[in-house]
């Protein structure tokens, strides 16, 4: 294990000194380059089930150990970091949490968040280390190799920490995630998935709707305008099933008002509204441009 030097004269200044990742991918390897920008000496340990797939972070620095056990991944570390798929981060938490000291931060990057914060409540040790958190940062690519150190900066991270979570773990959450670059913000799980379905889940499942609508004979005239709309439609498909299934409710809600808003659209249409479609597209125009 690598041993820490001091930036200042606190112990506090090498905190964390160890961190697993457990999900070297996208997500957990630019948190591993991101802390490394300020704690060139921190350890991290990379888990995976097939350890063939961390030679590249390995060899790329992104982590300093590897293994396929949990267990290990987890011992003796301040700060664990869950960035599975969302269907397996709660139970990847009780392992965690198992295998760690009382103070031990345990958080993650999933884009979900009421099924996993009720499902590590549950457990009377990862509750009380647990603290939910969701970077508003990624790419449709995935895996080490896209990792970014600046992929977090001045990006919104959702905390959603559980009830039993106290003031101390809440607390490390909060300065965890800004030490990896981001701006915190807490709101409760339910809150967090409703508005993600709105923003995200949704708006992904339409880009890949466009993507599909697109007969053969017309792919060859797509131009930019198409390839902006369908981009996040390259993303993992396994992992978006994965965030649907845990988030379903939310989703439905929201596809429920999208059928609606498309039914809006084709009444205005079919009525040759022009007055009314152009004020659809400028309102449309006007929370684009807001959110710049």
């Amino acid at each position: 294990m690598k041993t820490g030097t001091l930036m200042n004269d606190t112990a506090t200044d090498l905190w964390p000194r160890r961190v697993a990742i457990l999900g070297v991918g996208l997500l957990g390897g630019s948190v591993a380059m991101s802390i490394r920008r300020t704690l060139p000496d921190t350890v991290f340990v990379g888990y995976s089930r097939g350890l063939d797939r961390l030679a590249d972070a390995v060899q790329r620095g992104l982590i300093d150990v590897a293994t396929d056990s949990v267990e290990q991944a987890c011992a003796g570390c301040d700060v664990v970091v869950v960035a599975t798929p969302v269907d397996r981060i709660a139970a990847m938490a009780v392992t965690a949490a198992a295998a760690t000291a009382a103070d031990t931060l345990i958080t993650d990057v999933g884009s979900t968040k009421a099924g996993i914060v009720a499902a590590v409540e549950s457990d009377p040790i990862a509750r009380r280390k647990f603290v939910a958190a969701h970077p508003i940062a990624g790419s449709e690519k995935s895996g080490a190799r896209y990792a970014q150190a600046g992929l977090f900066d001045q990006k919104v991270i959702v905390l959603t920490p559980g009830d039993s979570a106290g003031d101390a773990i809440r607390e490390k959450a909060d300065r965890f995630w800004k030490l990896v670059g981001g701006q915190t913000i807490t709101m409760t799980a339910d809150e967090h998935d409703a508005h993600l379905a709105a923003v995200s889940h949704v708006p992904h499942l339409v880009s890949a709707l466009v993507a599909r609508m697109v007969p053969p004979e017309a792919r060859s005239l797509v131009g930019s305008g198409w390839s902006d709309i369908t981009r996040v439609a390259a993303g993992d498909p396994e992992m978006w099933t994965a965030i649907c299934h845990e988030n379903r409710a939310a989703v439905l809600s929201e596809l429920d008002r999208l059928r609606d808003e498309l039914d809006r659209l084709r009444e205005t249409i079919g009525a040759a509204d022009d007055a009314g479609l152009t004020q659809w597209l400028d309102e449309a125009k006007r929370i684009k441009e807001d959110r710049r």
